[in-house]
């Protein structure tokens, strides 16, 4: 693969659901697998295209990023899902398509991507891709630039769930291709990121224009039944020519809010003039300050910029936060086997610090997805070609132990698991992207499972 392609892809949706940092397996603790559910990639949907939450009743919902119908430019409607318990023990989960989206020409969003989020209505949260009311063009196509939604359940048992798109971006300032998972601030409002977008850079995708993204805030109507208003808190411009550093470019999403309003995030490129990456970067570690005056400006710091040596390069997932405001992340390059590292960014004197807990060795098991969730206990997980399980070390000095809890298969098993998410117990959900029976898509339209001890 040519080196600059190599860098860039990480920020590309879909396909970066496939790269991420790799970890090394160094022993098993066998947790058994179950299938709850395969798409077969017709209406049920298929491509799941983020983790999974679960409501108060058990229940499962996701999003799948293709399926449902087929009449969305470029080709990709998607589908809102619910997957429920078995009401006997030892029973079937029943999958129920919630909605399926219409794209652009309906004024409608497609292609789904990211995590839902949910407040305590029971109101679901995500993003689009493409679709929605934009003039953003794609291979001659109008395909729309992307939305926010929400979907409402029904107000009796047994009704239809409702969707409202909150925004629909236009692909200039404001943002193009939204990704990733959104996040609530206290008072409801949600933050997000675009891949593209957003008037600024010139080392991007020449498909949307070059621009490099955007961090955006929607917030929450000041009347009921009002429209929600986005306000872009950062355009990131990239490197510019010849500089050996810059900002960040595309964000990545997963993005982490502390409780003085700051904004933490990753992007997959930008920042340094790495080996290998031709004037793109190897991506940064952010912050987003509030303005300290209500007309002021937020403000962006650079916390990293990756460059490809010990301390990884190209940062694919967004980043997660442990109960003392450490930032935890992964990275799909750099460290001593160029294969990716999992990282640690703690605040100290003069800035944020980075701890490499683990490099990356390129084996069957390092390849992948990889999200990080925490346990009650500390334990990081993450899903690559296998379910993962980083331990921190008992003793100063040591590094953190990586055992194996299941490797993936393939059809009938899944391939490419997304985030996970627990249970109640200590077992972990999620989807893959690929595998199951379905015989609609090559390779299998993409699973469901649950991991337990």
């Amino acid at each position: 693969m040519n080196p600059k392609v190599q860098i860039r892809i990480v920020g590309r949706l879909f396909v970066s659901l496939l790269i991420v940092c790799c970890l090394v397996s160094i022993a098993s603790a066998s947790w058994k697998e179950k299938v709850l559910y395969s798409f077969q990639g017709g209406a049920d949907g298929s491509f799941p295209g983020g983790g999974l939450i679960f409501d108060k009743a058990g229940n499962l919902y996701g999003v799948t990023v293709q399926g449902g119908a087929t009449n969305c430019p470029p080709g990709w409607c998607g589908t809102i899902y619910q997957l429920s318990p078995p009401k006997q023990k030892g029973g079937a989960w029943t999958e129920a398509v919630l909605y399926v989206f219409k794209g652009h020409d309906q004024n409608d969003g497609s292609s789904p991507t990211g995590t839902l989020i949910a407040d305590s209505a029971g109101n679901l949260y995500g993003v689009t891709g493409y679709g929605g009311s934009g003039s953003c063009v794609l291979f001659g196509t109008p395909t729309g630039c992307g939305t926010v939604y929400e979907l409402s359940p029904p107000k009796q048992k047994g009704g239809a769930w409702t969707e409202s798109v909150l925004y629909n971006f236009q692909g200039g300032k404001d943002g193009d291709l939204p990704s990733g998972t959104l996040v609530f601030d206290t008072a409801g409002n949600l933050y997000g990121v675009t891949l593209f977008g957003g008037g600024k850079g010139t080392s991007c995708d020449i498909f949307y224009g070059g621009t490099c993204g955007t961090v955006f805030k929607l917030s929450l109507p000041k009347q009921k039944g009002g429209k929600w208003t986005e306000k872009v808190l950062h355009s990131f411009s990239g490197i510019a020519a010849g500089k050996p550093n810059g900002d960040g470019a595309e964000p990545n999403g997963g993005l982490v809010l502390d409780s003085h309003g700051n904004i933490f995030g990753t992007t997959g490129i930008g920042g340094h003039d790495c080996p290998g990456s031709e004037g793109v970067g190897c991506g940064t570690v952010f912050e987003l300050s509030p303005p300290t005056q209500k007309s002021g400006n937020w403000e962006e710091k650079v916390l990293h910029r990756f460059t490809r040596g010990k301390d990884g390069a190209a940062p694919s997932h967004g980043l997660t936060v442990d109960a003392n405001g450490a930032l935890y992340g992964t990275t799909a390059l750099g460290g001593t086997q160029d294969s990716g590292v999992v990282f640690r960014f703690t605040q100290q004197r003069g800035g944020w610090g980075e701890t490499i807990l683990h490099n990356c060795q390129g084996t069957k098991d390092d390849s992948g997805g990889c999200g990080l969730v925490f346990d009650a206990l500390g334990n990081l997980y993450c899903a690559t070609g296998a379910i993962l399980r980083l331990k921190p070390p008992k003793q100063r000095g040591q590094g953190w132990a990586v055992e194996v809890l299941h490797e993936f298969q393939g059809p009938p098993d899944g391939r490419s698991p997304l985030d996970l998410t627990f249970g109640k117990t200590s077992a972990l959900y999620g989807a893959t992207m690929w595998g199951g029976t379905g015989q609609a898509c090559q390779g299998g339209c993409g699973t469901l499972f649950e991991v337990y001890p």
